[in-house]
């Protein structure tokens, strides 16, 4: 099940579906070897700092960027096929816009 749901995830956040990623992505993280939850979990976060932008929330937004990238770090710049290095450079370009005050953020890219 971790497969399915961590491709359909990675699918989710692709498409803008935030909400539909943030689900996909947590059945992946709790099927999850103890070794790999932080990466799932990683990715939930991003999903849901997307999500919370889209509803104009830049606390949350900040708060779940930044779990992403502590959760994330450790698995750079390679794992299961996702670009982690990307996706913290993109997190960290998100943490700067939203310090600045938007929540205008770039879709993120996370190749498979």
């Amino acid at each position: 099940m971790t497969d399915a749901a961590f491709k359909s995830g990675l699918e989710a956040i692709r498409a803008g579906r935030f909400f539909e990623a943030h689900e996909e992505l947590e059945v992946a993280w709790r099927a999850a070897a103890t070794e790999e939850r932080d990466f799932f979990q990683g990715l939930v976060h991003v999903a849901v700092a997307w999500y919370q932008a889209g509803r104009g929330r830049p606390v949350a937004t900040a708060s779940q960027l930044e779990k992403a990238a502590r959760r994330l770090g450790p698995y750079a710049p390679m794992h299961r096929g996702v670009d982690v290095a990307a996706v913290l450079a993109q997190v960290a370009a998100a943490q700067s816009r939203v310090a600045g005050g938007s929540l205008e953020l770039d879709p993120p890219q996370l190749t498979l």
